[in-house]
């Protein structure tokens, strides 16, 4: 071949090696382009859902609807190149101003979800976080109050009720929203017996009668309290009064009758009348224990019942309101004296 043939053969596989390169560095380009997030996205974030059934065109037309991404072609692109798409999970998603299309791509397959942050007080019975559950559109009621009694759930915990009820640990929680309503509960469930292994770490020699009858004074002592320090004192009364066959006579469990049972309001004084309610609940009228528990106790009201104080008092009742401070009394006269000094002033 002669030399001049070869430098024009040469010339060429330079220049389609140039143009190739110009071809690729284009293509680069106009990827990252396209992968970056819209100049005229949206300013704050968005909810984005992906329904059950939705296929890729649905998920890239509707993310184009919002701004969220430039290109819905390209979106469908990556989804090609990855391989995934079957694999975009349902659910609620959070999706930034800054997210590239890439980026919104592997969150979707990840099912990385917006989570809901809620926060269950103690002392709240399972009423009262059905309600606030279904607020936050985590569940409904109805199926968190039916997960609740689930003969399944309180088996696998062996929870010797008819309910879950004093299991559902209080606590700040993140859920994702149209979250299964057993696995709410069977979340709660676990962080309340993470929380009793804390307290008690041999709490499984125990038998499930046991923490059941412990559950319940909790409860109670939950309802009573208002200063941590003062936890093992009120369960010390309780389990005084017990032992001596004594009613209880906690105004808590009136106030459970009142509400959970009948449906009133909560009173802001207990009356001679309330005391006198017919509930197997009412301490007033019953001896022992109430029938189950009558709200969900947090850490302290479980740590004063499981290591109550050793005392011998018998009553106790609010002097401080605004410390919430109680008296305690080993005598019915001491009570009567301490009930003049502070409340019959």
């Amino acid at each position: 071949m002669k030399k001049s043939s070869m430098r024009k053969i040469l010339k060429f596989l330079c220049a389609l090696l140039f143009i190739s390169g110009g071809l690729v560095i284009a293509a680069v380009a106009v990827s990252a382009y396209l992968n970056s997030p819209p100049e005229k996205g949206a300013a704050e974030p968005i909810l984005f859902e992906v329904k059950q059934g939705s296929t890729v065109s649905d998920i890239a037309d509707e993310l184009k609807q919002h701004d969220s991404i430039r290109s819905s072609l390209f979106f469908k692109i990556i989804t090609r190149l990855y391989n995934t798409e079957g694999a975009m999970k349902k659910g609620l998603y959070r999706i930034e101003p800054v997210m590239t299309a890439t980026q919104i791509h592997d969150m979707l397959n990840l099912g990385s979800q917006k989570l809901i942050k809620i926060t269950l007080p103690e002392g709240w019975t399972a009423r009262k976080i059905g309600i606030k559950l279904e607020s936050a559109e985590i569940c409904t009621e109805d199926d968190f109050l039916q997960a609740v009694q689930s003969p399944e759930v309180l088996k696998d915990y062996g929870i010797p009720a008819e309910s879950a009820e004093g299991y559902l640990a209080p606590d700040t929680y993140l859920f994702q929203q149209k979250y299964p309503a057993e696995k709410v509960v069977r979340h709660l469930i676990d962080t309340f017996f993470q929380s009793i292994e804390e307290i008690e770490p041999d709490y499984k020699t125990q038998a499930p009668e046991d923490i059941h009858e412990k559950v319940i004074i909790a409860s109670i002592v939950e309802r009573e309290y208002r200063d941590p320090a003062e936890t093992g004192k009120i369960a010390s009364v309780f389990y005084n009064r017990m032992s001596q066959n004594m009613r209880l006579q906690s105004c808590a469990t009136v106030v459970y009758a009142l509400t959970e049972e009948l449906g009133r309001e909560h009173p802001s004084v207990i009356t001679y009348d309330d005391l006198e309610v017919e509930s197997l609940f009412n301490t007033y009228r019953h001896w022992g224990l109430p029938p189950a528990p009558i709200a969900n106790p947090g850490t302290y009201a479980l740590e004063g019942v499981f290591h109550p104080e050793d005392t011998e008092y018998l009553y106790f009742l609010l002097k401080n309101p605004d410390a919430g401070q109680h008296v305690f009394s080993k005598t019915l006269a001491d009570h009567n004296n301490a009930y003049r000094l502070y409340i019959k002033k």
